[in-house]
């Protein structure tokens, strides 16, 4: 048994927690604080040295809890009191993993918890943001880095940057000289961004349209505008939901008319009898009453015809947001093959990753944002689209609903947006595709197996805490 963990005064727990939720906000709030996401690691590493366990755990969940109601103040707006309990599930994974740390440290010593830290912090975040159920991925420690180098973020992940920041946060506590040269040596391969040997296909024009629950109609004459205005514009894009239903025949015959491509988003209604994963092209049923059905993105070609669908993989919890896909696959496209994704998919890893590994060349993300959720949701969710385009090293097309729309290169930069709420606002511009397709960074293997590690900490802490309890009972 090692000694106890040391003590910190009340006084510099109240610092380090202060420290912590200020670093993190700060590293999220601005790209140049960018590092500060270090400090925040830092101060979570340091607040291990309380008294007890339920010390560390609890001082955790307040980290937790400043780190998520500040940007999350919008869900409130959205589930009235029934957010509280959202905030406290988010911010029990940081109390855990301070949990965690005082025990190892207090099992196995200083040592141990160092280099187990940043195990068990990738661990926890992969595991919170793409494994159970209530999965949520918008606050990862390495998010703070979506306008850092985009090799960097392309080579580790997202999850690979929290790793390796969580990792020099441990160092630079354990010695001020190693620390130097890590920092040192890290700004330097920072700053110098490698000439990578990839190529891109001439620019595809493209072009998109906000509209928010529109008729059949209005969805007509805002497409009439896009062709008049951007006649250049071969492939046309709408949002998720823009159908409550399969694409009509008028937009179909539209599409023919004025030999254009469309994705569009809509439903793939379950009829009764049938089962979940059945791909479904045509129109609803009349008077069916199910409302069991996909969320579906619809691809519809020059000649008027559906050509390709793609299904949500992950419905929004929480939410009437169809069944879940049963399978992905990527658009054979005309100009090559094209991932989908529809709105929150862009979140998790593990439903882009998918994508990429068939040679996607590019990504299309029909979104729904409503205009109630506010500003900052939206400024959130497009996050995430600057992220994966970094880390994937493809372009991104995001037409949502209401704002904010995004055309991203395939570094993470933003080359057009349309703004909030932008109702009927036309976002435009050239898909420069990859010519061989993106790469899924390292973290796609690094993240699960410091979950399924992190696991197996917990497993031998209850297998030694049990003995402990046994002997303890024995020399009773």
């Amino acid at each position: 048994m090692v000694a106890p963990v040391g003590r910190l005064p009340p006084a510099s727990v109240a610092l380090l927690v202060v420290g912590a939720v200020a670093s993190f906000q700060l590293a999220f709030q601005f790209a140049q604080l960018c590092w500060l996401v270090v400090v925040y690691l830092g101060c979570l590493y340091e607040l291990r040295r309380v008294a007890t366990a339920r010390q560390a755990f609890y001082g955790g969940m307040v980290v937790g809890l400043g780190v998520f109601v500040p940007q999350m103040g919008f869900m409130w707006t959205i589930f009235g009191p029934a957010a509280v309990p959202l905030w406290l599930i988010l911010a029990f994974f940081h109390g855990v993993f301070l949990l965690l740390l005082h025990r190892v440290e207090g099992r196995l010593g200083a040592r141990w918890a160092m280099w187990l830290a940043p195990v068990l912090w990738c661990g926890i975040e992969y595991f919170r943001s793409e494994v159970w159920w209530l999965r949520f991925a918008w606050f990862t420690a390495g998010s703070v880095f979506q306008d850092g180098p985009a090799w960097l973020i392309s080579t580790f992940g997202v999850y690979g940057m929290g790793f390796a920041a969580c990792l020099l946060a441990v160092v630079v506590h354990r010695s001020m000289e190693r620390a130097v040269i890590v920092v040192v040596i890290s700004i330097l391969w920072a700053i110098s961004e490698p000439a990578y040997k990839r190529y891109y296909t001439p620019g595809l024009p493209v072009a998109g349209v906000q509209l928010e629950f529109p008729g059949v109609p209005e969805v007509l004459t805002a497409l009439d505008h896009v062709a008049k205005a951007h006649p250049e514009a071969e492939l046309l894009m709408l949002s998720e939901y823009t159908f409550d239903g399969a694409v009509p025949e008028s937009v179909k015959i539209w599409c023919k008319r004025n030999h254009k491509w469309l994705v569009a988003g809509g439903k793939d209604v379950l009829q009764p009898g049938d089962s979940p994963g059945t791909p479904l092209l045509g129109p609803p049923t009349a008077g069916v009453a199910t409302e069991r059905y996909y969320n579906t993105a619809f691809v519809i070609s020059t000649n008027g015809e559906v050509v390709f669908t793609q299904a949500k993989s992950r419905p929004i919890q929480f939410f009437k947001d169809g069944e879940p896909a049963r399978e992905q696959r990527v658009w054979d496209s005309p100009w090559g093959k094209v991932g989908i994704a529809i709105c929150y998919d862009v979140s998790y890893r593990r439903v882009m990753d998918e994508l990429i590994r068939q040679h996607a060349r590019a990504l299309l993300i029909p979104t729904m944002d409503v205009e109630t959720w506010g500003e900052h949701e939206h400024r959130l969710n497009a996050r995430m689209a600057k992220i994966r385009a970094a880390e994937y090293r493809v372009p991104i097309f995001r037409v949502a609903s209401s704002g904010i729309s995004q055309l991203v290169d395939a570094s993470g930069n933003e080359r057009q947006t349309a703004p909030f709420p932008g109702a009927g606002e036309i976002l435009s511009g050239e898909l420069r595709l990859s010519s061989y397709g993106g790469n899924v960074p390292l973290d796609a293997w690094l993240a699960p197996a410091c979950s399924v590690a992190t696991g197996g900490v917990i497993v031998w802490l209850m297998v030694l805490a049990l003995r402990h309890r046994t002997a303890r009972k024995g020399a009773g």
